[in-house]
């Protein structure tokens, strides 16, 4: 029997599936991506049916928005232009097709994750909680950016580089009222596409990147834009510039060969390259490492130790090569999928992810409850300082988020170790101690 759907929602088209294939409110905030917008639903009604956040991304031509129920994923395309009903069905269609390769819909999930809790005793213990999270598959040239700028860096900041680059210099592309506002001007957000290279290969984007906050990041970003102009043009017969045509090009090679193309790009490490290689080059076995990964593999997977207290913040290319070998021993031909849920697992943001919420669950009973996203802070609510866009000085970077090189928090912490009330040893020996001398 078909499941009641909700066609009934004003202009958006309805795609059967279910949320353990899919949940947006992880896949869309757990550092793949830094430009998704989310906004909270103002939900009247206790019923599972009902989409909580809508969710928005700006591509090239259009704006993409997305609600999700347990059981149906809803979508609609935002355009500049007002179109007639047949010009907005055939883009639907496109719209359709984009979700279906942007979100790797063709891939069982639920299958993969069978396979990793059989092979994994520590994902089998998580999969229930985190279900529904799978690897994006990103354009190119905005993943490559993307990640030159998680350099030692967290997902809240990473997210508002992105978004201030966006805004800096690309076009707006259309302005829109959040889902539960009107259409007054003044409640409208614009929405910007991703930057081209030629944009940003002028010497004097360093400057302005700069005084938005990227640092060191700001060369590596105009240079690497450079590179890729010079090299390949900006000139193009399609909606893409010749340059991102030919990153495009990288899927087609091996994975040795890809990342080799990569690594000769300013600001791209090892780690950078794996990152891009996973999230938009179609290499899903690749597992980004760093020396937090080599913990963690010590920790739960077996990887054997160092004696030297100073071996272990060393990172060789033999010592991460060691490490990959390992992790995809462990979880197979989709080792870099599984390690997504893992890092999503160990962000504190997501500690409450999955863990129902008392109030809502007496109200519902057994009906599932969608997760609530974790919040990253939107930049029109952030203070503003001498410029328009926001403030992105220096900041400590947060401990916990980890960095978004999806390196940095590979495998699994104890989730709940702040909640071990019990006291160790030696504060007993100390209380003790105070006992006695008081007596």
């Amino acid at each position: 029997m078909r499941i009641p759907s909700l066609a009934m929602i004003p202009g958006f088209c309805e795609l059967p599936l279910p949320i353990i294939q899919l949940s947006l409110a992880a896949v869309l905030k757990c550092g793949q991506s830094f430009r998704w917008s989310a906004f909270p639903l103002h939900v009247t009604t206790v019923d599972a049916s009902t989409p909580t956040h809508e969710y928005r991304l700006c591509l090239r031509d259009r704006v993409v928005c997305l609600r999700q129920t347990p059981n149906f994923l809803f979508y609609r395309s935002v355009f500049p232009k007002q179109l007639s009903p047949t010009q907005q069905a055939v883009k639907e269609t496109e719209t359709l097709a984009w979700l279906r390769d942007y979100f790797q819909l063709e891939v069982d999930l639920v299958e993969l994750y069978d396979q990793w809790s059989a092979r994994d005793a520590v994902f089998d213990n998580l999969r229930s909680r985190f279900s529904g999270i799978r690897m994006l598959r990103q354009d190119p040239w905005e993943n490559l950016i993307s990640f030159i700028c998680s350099s030692n860096n967290n997902i809240s900041r990473i997210t508002k580089m992105v978004q201030s680059l966006c805004k800096q210099y690309s076009t707006p592309l259309l302005s829109l009222p959040p889902p539960h506002e009107t259409t007054e001007e003044q409640q409208c957000q614009s929405y910007h596409p991703f930057p081209s290279p030629s944009a940003l290969a002028a010497p004097e984007v360093v400057g302005t990147l700069r005084s938005l906050g990227f640092g060191y990041r700001a060369s590596f970003i105009q240079r690497t834009a450079k590179m890729l102009v010079d090299t390949h043009g900006h000139t193009s017969l399609s909606s893409l510039e010749a340059s991102e045509e030919w990153l495009m090009t990288l899927r087609d090679l091996t994975t040795d060969e890809a990342r080799e193309e990569l690594l000769k790009f300013m600001g791209v490490g090892r780690k950078v390259a794996d990152c891009v290689l996973l999230m938009s080059m179609d290499k899903k076995d690749v597992i980004p490492v760093d020396t937090h990964v080599h913990q963690i593999a010590i920790k739960h997977y077996g990887f054997p130790s160092s004696s030297s207290a100073k071996a272990k913040a060393s990172m060789t290319p033999k010592l991460y090569e060691k490490i990959n070998v390992k992790l995809v021993n462990v979880w197979g031909n989709y080792a870099g999928w599984a390690h997504s849920v893992l890092f999503t697992a160990d962000l504190k943001s997501f500690s409450s992810y999955g863990l129902p919420s008392t109030s809502r669950v007496e109200a519902r009973g057994n009906i599932t409850v969608l997760p609530t996203p974790p919040l990253t802070p939107s930049p029109s609510k952030l203070k503003r300082k001498r410029h328009p866009e926001v403030s992105l000085s220096p900041a400590q970077p947060e401990t916990d988020t980890a960095t978004a090189d999806v390196v940095e928090a590979l495998g699994v912490r104890q989730l709940h170790n702040d909640l071990n009330l019990e006291p160790s040893l030696a504060d007993r020996v100390k209380r003790r101690r105070r006992v006695a001398a008081v007596a």
